[in-house]
């Protein structure tokens, strides 16, 4: 193999592992704010955690709290606070059993 032909295969590697590297993203999908709040809540309880609240707050909000989920296409978040344990003790008590 004479230089000139391991050149132009190197070449011919580095820019299509260049154009691979320059595709779109793929799209996210769209979740609506409710159905996450419930998929969330159910993964909660299924932990055993009780006495939490999940809020659904315009993205970048000042609010209290974690963010443990975006919906609506990145424009709201889920934003989940842990209660005080005198209101745990009251929630517990309205939950259906």
């Amino acid at each position: 193999m004479t230089k000139t032909s391991v050149f132009a295969a190197v070449l011919l590697l580095a820019s299509t592992y260049g154009l691979a590297q320059d595709a779109p993203p793929a799209p996210t999908v769209r979740k609506a704010c409710d159905d996450l709040k419930a998929e969330i809540a159910r993964r909660l309880d299924a932990k055993g955690v009780v006495g939490y609240s999940l809020d659904i707050v315009d993205k970048g909000k000042q609010t209290e709290g974690k963010i443990v989920g975006g919906c609506d296409g990145g424009t709201k978040s889920i934003v989940y606070n842990r209660a005080e344990a005198s209101q745990a003790k009251s929630a517990d008590a309205k939950k259906p059993q």
